[in-house]
């Protein structure tokens, strides 16, 4: 069995307590797109593991978390994540692969995603300066520089040698200092030393994985509405986020996949700049924000809060072929006295698909809005669909009817049990 888990929105769903809870029945975990400027929360008990590059369902005793070759990896932050799992007496010897393939995030990356924000003044785009974009960049204009390199050493140091100096010319103009080629190549030996007994050819392991059907969980990073391709770019993220990306990021084919998850968050947030249609302002986003702890996992902002917007999700769910929808944080709500739903947009006085609206369009358009009474009850003990407050399934059947997916799964608290099971 192979599933997929899919952000519906503008990332931060809630993507790493489902791949959790997934992958209590998986055998392989894979991360197959983005880099550390995604991040996802895992709670086991009292403690919180924020992971932005190894497998969110790794802490399972069985699953083997896979860094497929989609995946950018900044190796200093890996080995991070590799130390604060480890200090807690999981080992990963054996457990975790990393792919030859995946392209690193270097120093230059990170200045250089600074100085680009910097210089773009008020029209920021609101990255995560995690040198993202910039490598991506390198990806796809030959310049990058991969693990495979890293591992053939004598290669390494005449591509980054080589890449070093010219962007060291580039950071010069911007006024910012330049990358330390000596130093940095000191830092990345005892790297690649720490690191060398996880790199692996990932194709192989999941190809074999998947003939023999073990259980895959596929964990997406991102929110498909920062798709590279399908968001209202260019406030974006630099790796594509949906059902295809499955192929090019790790080589399991698309047509392998069995269920595809996409996570809806009861309402909205975001990290970054960019048109938000249904954004609040006010007393209610604070009630939210500071309920739902909205604030970014890599980034530590504040996330921008917005009414559930269902439109926006019946353009993603439809891009990803998505057959389950798992609905996140619903336990936020409760107290409010009135909940409202995007069911569709108005653009000069006409209806206007999602799938037509660029960052323009999103920006000047009017959301049409249904409201729900709220209800005032704690939900984050209630386990069982029928012992939810009545005004609380009503919303959920709501979106059920209007995306015409099930509602497979509630998440009502942040803890790995605190789940609604739907048949």
């Amino acid at each position: 069995m192979i599933n997929l888990i899919v952000g519906s929105q503008w990332g931060d769903e809630g993507k790493g307590k489902v791949v959790d809870f997934l992958g209590k029945t998986a055998d392989v975990a894979v991360r197959f797109h983005g880099g550390n400027n995604a991040g996802h929360t895992v709670v086991i008990g009292y403690k919180k593991y924020p992971f932005h590059l190894i497998p969110s369902a790794i802490l399972n005793r069985r699953v083997v978390g896979v860094i497929a070759n989609g995946v950018i990896v900044d190796p200093q932050v890996l080995i991070e994540e590799i130390d604060l799992v480890e200090k807690d007496g999981i080992s990963l010897k054996n457990k975790l692969i990393i792919s030859d393939r995946c392209h690193l995030i270097m120093p230059y990356h990170k200045a250089l995603d600074e100085a680009y924000e910097n210089a773009r003044g008020k029209n920021k785009l609101g990255t995560t300066r995690r040198g993202i974009g910039p490598t991506f960049a390198d990806k796809v204009s030959y310049n990058g520089i991969r693990f495979y390199e890293l591992v053939n050493w004598d290669s390494f140091v005449e591509k980054f040698e080589f890449q070093a100096k010219i962007k060291n010319k580039i950071l010069k103009l911007f006024g910012v200092k330049p990358v330390d080629i000596k130093k940095a190549l000191v830092v990345y030996k005892k790297i690649r030393t720490r690191l060398l007994p996880y790199i692996k050819d990932s194709y192989q392991v999941l190809k074999e994985a998947v003939a023999a059907k073990k259980n895959i969980v596929l964990e997406g990073a991102h929110g498909v509405m920062l798709d590279v391709d399908f968001s209202p770019y260019p406030f974006a993220t630099g790796s594509n986020v949906i059902s295809g990306a499955v192929n090019t990021g790790s080589g399991i084919l698309e047509n392998k996949i069995d269920n595809t998850w996409a996570v809806v968050k009861a309402y909205l947030s975001r990290v970054g700049a960019g048109p938000l249609p249904t954004e609040l302002f006010g007393k209610t986003a604070d009630e939210i924000r500071d309920r739902g702890h909205e604030y970014g996992t890599t980034t530590g902002r504040p996330r921008r809060i917005g009414w559930l917007d269902l439109e926006a999700v019946k353009f993603t769910t439809g891009l990803t072929g998505a057959n389950k929808i798992v609905l996140t944080k619903l336990d936020i709500l409760s107290g409010l006295k009135e909940v409202k739903v995007c069911v569709g947009y108005k653009y000069g006085g006409k209806d206007i698909p999602a799938s037509s609206c660029g960052y323009l369009e999103l920006a000047k358009l009017n959301p049409v809005y249904k409201s729900f009474p709220g209800w005032s009850e704690d939900i984050s003990q209630v386990r069982r669909f029928e012992k939810l407050p009545k005004n609380c399934q009503n919303y959920i059947q709501f979106i059920e009817k209007f995306l015409k997916i099930p509602v497979a799964l509630v998440s009502v608290g942040a803890e790995r049990e605190a789940n609604i099971i739907r048949k």
